[in-house]
């Protein structure tokens, strides 16, 4: 754990007036929910220690987290919350802070108030598709034929759009597109040691207060139309769609499998019911359930259900050696998860999904589609496309 102490003294960790995207965007962390928001300022002390272990509430990195927030708290910081993000491997170093002021603010209030991003959006020098679409395609048979062999459930694979620009990416105007265009997400920007993650989340990973904890997963999606009438059809196929439930049915039973013997009471229904972002519809199930909170906290928890099979697949180890094997690249901050926790165990965690990062005029977009027995390689690039969309959009592009 890195600590700044300088000037710690007195500082004031919450406060809930005047909810906003801060102009020094890029120093601080910024969230969105429905359940509460935050943006911060400064930085007190990084956790970079990584995430594996993390949901042992006696472990390495529960402790690590503990004594920051003690600092905190001795260092006058009356309320410290940790936020950031942890990686796709939690093997690799956590992206973790504790602000030195943390501003909490009303997210309908806060997008009412919020103008639309004038400013041009900027002008694009070069793209790169890593993987190539045949290289890509021919990963997505290798996992069915992997899948159809029995070697594993589900796999999920992922692509990235690398984007050079012509001048540095303005990070403020960027958000603000992200967020006028994807109005319902979960919002979010992380400084990182080199650039910032940024995105327009739709799945819940882990929201706790108290003794009560939500998640949302989503896994099965299918392109929404223009059309009011086709793209009520479409939303009825993907309903039901064996193979899109099937792949649903394996992130469901993953959580039920983790979580089951954590709760004092958990409730996971039986079919997922439909949620649409701007460019896509998702299977989703709503998941509740209840923990003792002297044994568990939100980062706890998220730390249980992180990688889930809808960023992974299922069985984990096995899921992620073939993302290993298969994937032209490190993840990295994609497909892990973004979110804060406070010393009292409540927070709110979401999958790093729809998301790019930017450290100058460099731009990384990341996308991925989940494999089954049934999974077709032009399906899963075109599905991979429309994810992609989400943040091309905000660059003034379109992917098909």
């Amino acid at each position: 754990m890195d600590t700044a102490m300088n000037g710690a003294k007195n500082m004031q960790s919450h406060s809930s007036e005047g909810g906003y995207l801060p102009p020094d965007l890029a120093a601080g962390f910024f969230f969105t929910s429905p359940f509460r928001s935050l943006s911060t300022q400064g930085c007190f002390a990084k956790v970079s220690l990584p995430a594996v272990g993390g949901d042992d509430v006696n472990g390495e990195f529960q402790q690590v987290v503990r004594h920051a927030f003690d600092e905190a708290r001795l260092a006058g910081i009356k309320q410290p919350v940790l936020c950031g993000a942890i990686p796709f491997d939690t093997r690799q170093p956590s992206s973790l802070f504790i602000p030195r002021q943390t501003r909490w603010f009303d997210r309908n209030a806060f997008m009412a108030a919020q103008g639309i991003e004038h400013a041009a959006a900027p002008d694009i020098a070069h793209k790169t598709e890593v993987p190539a679409q045949a290289a890509f395609m021919q990963m997505v048979s290798d996992a069915v034929t992997a899948t159809r062999a029995g070697t594993l459930d589900k796999v999920v694979l992922s692509r990235l759009l690398e984007i050079e620009t012509c001048q540095p990416v303005d990070r403020h105007a960027l958000m603000t597109r992200i967020i006028a265009q994807n109005p319902n997400g979960f919002h979010f920007h992380v400084p990182l040691a080199d650039g910032a993650l940024l995105g327009a989340s739709p799945e819940l990973l882990l929201r706790k207060t108290g003794a009560q904890f939500y998640s949302n997963p989503l896994a099965g999606s299918a392109r929404r139309e223009a059309d009011p009438q086709r793209d009520r059809e479409v939303s009825q196929q993907l309903l039901s769609s064996t193979k899109d439930h099937k792949e649903h049915r394996f992130v469901t039973e993953g959580m039920r499998a983790a979580l089951s013997g954590r709760c004092r009471y958990l409730h996971i229904p039986n079919a997922p019911e439909l949620l649409s972002t701007t460019t896509l519809w998702h299977l989703s199930t709503p998941i509740d359930g209840e923990v003792d909170p002297r044994q568990e906290n939100a980062l706890s928890l998220a730390c249980l259900l992180h990688p889930t099979p809808a960023l992974c697949g299922t069985p984990t180890r096995v899921a992620r050696d073939l993302i290993a094997e298969l994937e032209p690249f490190d993840r990295g901050v994609f497909g892990g998860i973004v979110g804060w926790c406070d010393a009292e165990g409540n927070g709110e965690w979401v999958v790093t999904i729809r998301c790019g990062t930017v450290s100058g005029n460099q731009v990384r977009l990341f996308a991925g589609a989940g494999i089954v027995q049934d999974s077709s390689p032009e399906s899963e690039w075109h599905e991979t496309g429309t994810k992609l969309s989400t943040i091309l959009r905000a660059f003034g592009l379109n992917q098909g």
